[in-house]
């Protein structure tokens, strides 16, 4: 499934302020440790694991704000 996928990349590219097993689905991420520069290196990193390219209008804080909504916009660009 996509979301475990995007929680370990999230795991693994992220400081987070709580372990990832503490973290649910619609958790703020900025508020936990998501910075600009390690929404950057997120980002390098999705795209690689789902093959995949973020366009222009997904560049947004919103997108990257939970796995919730990394979820949506990945669902999005694999359909």
């Amino acid at each position: 499934m996509s979301i475990d996928r995007i929680r370990n990349i999230v795991a693994e590219n992220v400081k987070l302020a709580k372990n990832i097993a503490e973290i649910s689905n619609n958790d703020d991420l900025y508020s936990l440790g998501l910075t600009s520069l390690t929404t950057v290196n997120l980002m390098l990193s999705l795209e690689d694991e789902f093959d995949v390219e973020f366009d222009d209008a997904m560049l947004s804080r919103h997108t990257f704000e939970s796995i919730a909504a990394l979820n949506e916009a990945i669902s999005e660009l694999l359909d």
